[in-house]
């Protein structure tokens, strides 16, 4: 059985190379990771095992453009200021590619809104990645200043979810 992280490893190292299909084998599970534009995870175990099957975008998909890129591409001042005030706002990241949810249920409140002091362990989200659900911490001591995904919403490895103003 092929661990989380080492899939997501390998998601990484596929996504960066002009490799577009890779597939595994070991002790009766095999892992097949094909990219003909987005990047599909395929994990059997045996023939009467249930199969997992993960659709995903390619991780290598640049989301916030850097500073330089943003300031060189920018004809006036607005998005230079707009990139220098997210440089002080920390980004919590999604740890692994998955389903974002507010809440812990569809009935519960979400665990944070706009304008909500966190701690660092303060959860602020589930990320559901092969049927389990990942809560996710804060990291920091602040205060949530944007929400950048939407409830349910299938969210990639290292994209920013929320924007932290730091204490």
């Amino acid at each position: 059985m092929f661990k989380l992280n080492e899939i997501k490893e390998l998601i990484k190292l596929v996504d960066q190379t002009s490799i577009h299909e890779l597939e595994i084998e070991n002790e009766g599970t095999r892992l097949a990771i094909r990219k003909p534009g987005k990047t599909e995870i395929v994990q059997v175990q045996s023939a009467a095992a249930p199969v997992t099957h993960v659709t995903a975008a390619p991780a290598a998909v640049q989301i916030q453009p850097s500073a330089d890129s943003a300031a060189a591409q920018s004809t006036g001042e607005v998005a230079p200021r707009a990139q220098e005030a997210n440089a002080n706002l920390h980004k919590i990241v999604s740890p692994m590619v998955g389903t974002f949810y507010r809440s812990s249920s569809p009935e519960k409140a979400p665990y944070v809104n706009v304008g909500d002091k966190v701690s660092d362990k303060t959860t602020v989200c589930i990320i559901e990645a092969m049927k389990l659900m990942n809560e996710l911490e804060a990291e920091v001591k602040g205060e949530i200043v944007e929400i950048l995904v939407e409830n349910g919403q299938l969210v990639e490895y290292g994209q920013p979810l929320f924007l932290v103003k730091p204490e």
